[in-house]
């Protein structure tokens, strides 16, 4: 994990990321504009969904032709992060994973013919130490960055406009102070939680809450609930309030050696097409909201308003 993540880091630089801010204010205008034209649709379809993976197709170099085939890939393969899946479920990512690597793989490959300015062209090329990512790795971490860099946000965005939307003094109050936008996206962070679990194996028996845990236990850490903590939240745990001072403190984005090497791109992402759909849209409301059933990458399947 070390050794890979130094070499994808290289990539991610916060400089790397910020440059993205024109681009990504660009790709969100134009789903706004046809949101506005339609008086309205489904925010996921038209904004949640697509702006991530727009903006790391486009960050990889990855063909603009295969984007619907690799979606279907994406969001199936996001299933085997829950706990429980059906059998269907398990064929179909199979299926998907197959097709993910296949295709990968000829990417990588014409990817090193033609090198450009993109983050797949700097993985290609990253090094440390004489040390670069075998084809096998760079295949496994970009289909990672699909998965994680994608349905996570997505649920951030759908869901983060949809409690907005329940909150109009919320909405209006990053409405009429844009400088909220960094705390804003936190305290979301923190209240949605877009990932609710994180997996990790003890390597020594340890007691946690009253309970002894063995060496080599699957302990699901469940994210949501930390950020709920009225131990570390107060009274207020329950509220979203964008003001909150110390919301940067969520584990939304893990902590230590496996934080989040995306969290910069997740939160510019967040604050560009929240903030945006808020200042554009302050008479907007709910008209459906449908779960996705997920209890892993926990959002919104659909979220339609109305102008």
């Amino acid at each position: 994990h070390t050794r890979l993540r130094r070499l994808i880091s290289k990539a991610f630089t916060p400089a790397t990321i910020e440059a993205l801010r024109p681009d990504v204010q660009r790709m969100v205008d134009q789903a706004l504009d046809g949101i506005e034209a339609a008086r309205g649709g489904d925010v996921v379809a038209k904004l949640a969904f697509p702006l991530p993976f727009d903006v790391i197709s486009d960050m990889l170099g990855m063909p603009a032709a295969d984007k619907d085939k690799v979606r279907d890939w994406s969001e199936a393969l996001v299933k085997t992060l829950d706990p429980i899946i059906s059998d269907d479920e398990v064929r179909a990512a199979v299926i998907a994973s197959q097709h993910m690597d296949n295709h990968i793989d000829q990417v990588v490959e014409w990817k090193r013919r033609n090198p450009a300015d993109d983050i797949l062209t700097k993985m290609i090329q990253a090094e440390e130490d004489g040390d670069r990512m075998s084809s096998i790795e760079l295949r496994d971490q970009v289909s990672l960055l699909f998965v994680a860099g994608h349905e996570t946000t997505v649920n951030l965005i759908g869901t983060g406009i949809y409690e907005l939307l329940k909150r109009p003094a919320q909405a209006s109050m990053w409405r009429e102070d844009p400088s909220l936008a960094a705390n804003a996206v936190d305290e979301l962070l923190r209240f949605v939680s877009p990932v609710q679990i994180s997996r990790r194996i003890t390597t020594k028996e340890l007691t946690f809450g009253g309970k002894d845990i063995p060496t080599g236990s699957v302990v699901l850490a469940m994210l949501n609930s930390a950020n709920h903590d009225p131990a570390k939240w107060g009274d207020t745990a329950e509220e979203l309030d964008l003001t909150r001072p110390n919301a940067g403190q969520h584990v939304s984005f893990g902590s230590g050696s496996h934080y989040c090497l995306g969290s910069s791109l997740a939160k510019l992402e967040a604050q560009v097409a929240i903030g945006s759909f808020v200042a554009r849209f302050p008479t907007a409301k709910v008209v459906e909201a449908e779960w996705n059933g997920r209890l892993n990458l926990r959002g919104l399947q659909r979220l339609v308003i109305e102008l």
